[in-house]
């Protein structure tokens, strides 16, 4: 199975974590490869722009995409990434059980 990871570029760590785990289960992986949040590297609104629409093509070459939502973290990107995903028929796991659609803390620039 190929699925993309989605989440706040903030979980580095947690990113390629569970991008290990998963290859080692046999799945092809595909994650954001700019962690801006986490590298503390600011972003031009056109470079958001571009690596947002990079993302929508990773998941659309996913047969899944995987949330990592840590700590229950899910910004108001990754909500847009989870509703592409679902208007695409893509299957949704999640890293935890996501309470509500109003988990967002605070406003999450995309990677």
């Amino acid at each position: 199975m190929t699925i993309t990871l989605c989440g706040s570029t903030r979980f580095k760590d947690t990113f390629f974590q569970i991008a290990e785990e998963l290859t080692l289960a046999g799945h092809i992986v595909l994650m954001p490869l700019v962690f801006h949040h986490a590298d503390n590297r600011e972003l031009t609104a056109k470079q958001k722009i571009q690596l947002d629409n990079l993302h929508k093509q990773k998941i659309d070459m996913s047969d899944a995409i995987y949330v990592v939502n840590q700590d229950g973290y899910i910004g108001e990107s990754t909500f847009g990434e989870i509703d592409w995903a679902e208007r695409n028929n893509k299957q949704i796991f999640f890293l935890e059980t996501p309470v509500s659609e109003d988990t967002t803390t605070d406003e999450e620039e995309k990677e």
